[in-house]
C-alpha cells in the first residue's frame, strides 16, 4: 500500500463557485485577486528588506489601487447605456470615470518606470526598483483581467 493509495477514499466537498457550467467569472476574479497579492507582497518584501525605498514611493502602488477602484467600479451596461438611469452625466459620465481609472492605471506604472531608472538603475541594488515596477505593472494587469475577463449578467 503506497502513499498515494491512502488518499483515493477522500472525497472534496463541492464548491459553491464551480457548481455552474461558466467558470470563467471565478478563474477571471481568483487571477485578478492573485496578482493584485502578488503585486503588493513584492513591493512589502523590498520596502522591508532595504531602506532605500522611500514612503512617497508607495503613492504609485496606492494609486494604481485606486485605478482598479475606478475602473472595475462600472460595468459595461453602465458604459452602454442600458443599466445607467441617474448621476448628473449620465453613460458619459460612466465613460470618463473609466477613462480616468485607466489613465491612474497606466500613469502609476510610467511613475515607477521613471523612478526605477532615475533612482535605482545606477546603484548596486536594483531590487527595491523592480518591485516598485512589478507592483504596478501587476496591479494594472489584474485591473484589466477583473474589468475584461469577466462576463457581466445585466441581471445576476
Amino acid at each position: 500500500m503506497g502513499i498515494c493509495d491512502c488518499f483515493e477514499n477522500i472525497s472534496m466537498p463541492p464548491c459553491v463557485w464551480f457548481e455552474g457550467g461558466d467558470k470563467r467569472n471565478a478563474y477571471a476574479s481568483m487571477l485578478a485577486g492573485f496578482l493584485f497579492f502578488v503585486g503588493w507582497w513584492v513591493i512589502i518584501d523590498a520596502a522591508s528588506g532595504h531602506n532605500t525605498v522611500l514612503p512617497g514611493y508607495h503613492m504609485c502602488g496606492v494609486v494604481g489601487t485606486l485605478s482598479l477602484i475606478m475602473v472595475n467600479s462600472i460595468s459595461n451596461a453602465q458604459m452602454r447605456g442600458d443599466a445607467y438611469e441617474g448621476g448628473c452625466m449620465g453613460p458619459r459620465g460612466a465613460r470618463i470615470w473609466l477613462f480616468l481609472g485607466f489613465v491612474m492605471g497606466f500613469a502609476s506604472v510610467i511613475a515607477s518606470c521613471g523612478i526605477l531608472f532615475s533612482d535605482y538603475m545606477k546603484e548596486g541594488n536594483r531590487w527595491p526598483g523592480v518591485a516598485l515596477f512589478l507592483q504596478n505593472a501587476l496591479i494594472l494587469i489584474a485591473s484589466i483581467i477583473y474589468k475584461f475577463g469577466r462576463s457581466e449578467d445585466l441581471w445576476g
